[in-house]
């Protein structure tokens, strides 16, 4: 099959069905790389013409994406397709989703840096935050006007004026854009959700690299959402029991919601609360109460015995590290970085005042973590994009700056995979100010980069 090029994107036309047998007579790896020595940057495959598909189908395409997307530096995914087509590949995919979907060729060519045209005005909604984000940044970056509707009702109700935007993007997803492992909340608490019964499965389930990364980038609170849980037996207690212990060695707190002992010994919370961990009915006993949350979420210096130290692999891979946090900030930003200073030793902060703060954890393949330091005006500026407007909103900021810093970390965990290093990211943490960073951080021995962004000072740090 041959693909169709049009403004840097090379779209693939397959028609009927796809599924298992017929998918691979439609498209090779020669058809893509034949396309890709045209300057194609985006290859899709258009569901316009496709009748039925199933997982079995789409697999066959996602496989040879992911030999292209090893070998080039390209968008791949899927293009032109109706709102029950599009569910039902989030559905099939859920956390899984490497590749891109575009609800029609021209918004994919919105993204298209091939797409040299006037600017366009941009309504664009999702439900998940990281992907509003993400898309404003990369519209803003390609010289567009995002409008980001925060909410499902404020798109509905912005979407009735057509004639103001010149494209309204909705059930559109950019991929290789991190992970959803679990819900960051305001206050800096991570919520997990588990149903059912729990048993020894839960240790095989649980993402216990992800938690123990977390821990390790600062965060204090986690909640686990437990208003399906039927009953748990005694490995889950042993479980649960060990997760608190290992918290403790960071002053963390483990908080169950929602919980009923109908169907559990009496005697297992009894177990747990020695243990350390906190049960409440409702959510909004702990989400809803501001100093409590913060209480449970605050910084607090970790009493680990094992320092780890940065080693060769992480530091050959810094430049990474460096060209994804100052593209995406001097885009935010428009200015440009001027790099002052690099040193190699614990993180030193000169000018505390008027600071805020946010780290990412990164593990897999290599593993550590990311410190970004921001002035205020910087964090304003830069998120002002996000939020729509100007905002003096500190905990709306620090919220905004958070889903930031995830661009940040995905755009990394991409420039790593591009060279065959994989990794997986965790949730931004941030810092009201830099006192509750160094809590945490200043034993740490790492690289430390001062940068300059219009005069303002910038900080970047990497360690373990």
């Amino acid at each position: 099959m041959r693909a169709v090029l049009k403004d840097g994107i090379g779209v693939f036309h397959p028609q009927g069905f796809l599924d298992g047998n017929s998918s691979a007579s439609f498209l090779s790896i020669d058809d893509i790389e034949a396309t890709i020595k045209l300057n194609a940057d985006m290859v899709l495959v258009s569901l316009k013409s496709v009748i039925f598909f199933n997982r079995n189908g789409l697999d066959t395409f996602i496989k040879l994406f992911q030999k292209v997307r090893a070998a080039n530096h390209i968008v791949v995914g899927f293009c032109d397709y109706d709102t029950k087509k599009y569910e039902t590949i989030m559905k099939f995919y859920k956390d899984e989703l490497m590749f891109s979907l575009f609800k029609t060729q021209e918004i994919a060519t919105l993204f298209s840096s091939n797409f040299n045209n006037q600017s366009k005005n941009v309504l664009l909604y999702s439900d998940d935050k990281s992907q509003r984000a993400a898309m404003a940044i990369e519209l803003h970056d390609n010289g567009h006007n995002p409008i980001v509707a925060q909410t499902k009702e404020e798109f509905i109700e912005k979407s009735k004026a057509e004639t103001a935007y010149d494209y309204i993007i909705d059930n559109t997803f950019l991929g290789q854009m991190g992970q959803k492992v679990a819900t960051r909340v305001t206050g800096n608490a991570i919520i997990y959700t588990v149903s059912s019964f729990i048993d020894a499965e839960i240790g095989n389930t649980f993402n216990i690299a992800y938690h123990n990364n977390s821990l390790n980038v600062g965060f204090r609170l986690f909640i686990f959402d437990a208003y399906k849980v039927v009953s748990m037996n005694v490995h889950a207690l042993n479980f649960f029991s060990k997760l608190a212990s290992a918290a403790a060695e960071y002053n963390a707190t483990i908080c169950f919601v929602g919980m009923t002992f109908e169907k559990i010994p009496l005697s297992f919370k009894e177990t747990l609360e020695d243990s350390g961990i906190m049960f409440f009915e409702q959510m909004d006993d702990i989400l809803g109460d501001k100093e409590l949350l913060k209480e449970l979420g605050a910084s607090s210096a970790a009493m680990i015995k094992n320092k780890r130290t940065l080693n060769k692999k992480i530091v050959t891979e810094m430049p990474n590290f460096i060209d994804a946090t100052v593209a995406t900030i001097e885009m935010m930003t428009n200015s440009k970085a001027e790099k002052e200073a690099v040193k190699i030793d614990q993180i030193n902060i000169e000018k505390k005042e008027n600071k805020i703060a946010s780290s990412i954890g990164f593990y897999g393949d290599i593993d550590g973590m990311v410190i970004l330091v921001f002035p205020e005006e910087i964090a304003k500026t830069a998120c002002e994009l996000l939020i729509g407007e100007k905002t003096e909103d500190k905990e709306l900021i620090l919220d905004t700056l958070a889903e930031l810093v995830n661009i940040v970390g995905g755009k990394v965990k991409t420039l790593l995979s591009d060279e065959g290093i994989n990794v997986d990211i965790t949730l931004p943490r941030t810092y009201a100010n830099v006192d509750s960073l160094l809590e945490i951080a200043q034993e740490k021995k790492g690289v430390q980069v001062d940068l300059n962004f219009n005069n303002d000072k910038f900080l970047f740090f990497l360690t373990r």
